[in-house]
């Protein structure tokens, strides 16, 4: 599984991307605002799943959802939107802007893992997490 996390904290994005590896993630790319991520996708390998969050400087998490879902060549990207906004009518604004899923902070580990189960990352016989879906 290929990765994508942005979030303006480089604790969150350490945190997240320690929590992917431990879910089978073998490339993680980290960015610290939308504007980053999208120099990120326009230079390299696409990942499987973006963990974005919303409040960023420059370009905020919604703006690069909208992106995403502009170019064709990036619709395929699940996106799992990592925030502190958590009132549904955030929530309601992230999905129609094309996020697959939401995961509110602070969290548990077993959530953000649920959440990647969601969106096709499933549990291998040997408790660990994986890219379990052969859909994408």
């Amino acid at each position: 599984m290929k990765a994508l996390v942005v979030d303006d904290s480089r604790a969150m994005r350490t945190i997240l991307s320690r929590l992917l590896k431990k879910a089978g993630a073998d490339e993680i790319a980290e960015a610290a605002d939308g504007c980053e991520a999208i120099a990120s996708l326009d230079k390299g390998t696409l990942p499987d799943v973006a963990l974005v969050d919303w409040n960023m400087p420059n370009m905020n998490g919604l703006e690069l959802v909208g992106a995403l879902r502009r170019r064709p060549e990036w619709r395929k990207i699940a996106i799992l939107m990592v925030t502190t906004e958590n009132e549904q009518s955030q929530i309601v604004r992230a999905l129609a802007a094309g996020a697959h899923e939401y995961l509110i902070k602070p969290f548990e580990e077993a959530s953000l893992f649920d959440k990647l189960a969601i969106l096709g990352f499933s549990q291998p016989d040997d408790g660990g997490y994986g890219y379990g879906s052969t859909d994408n």
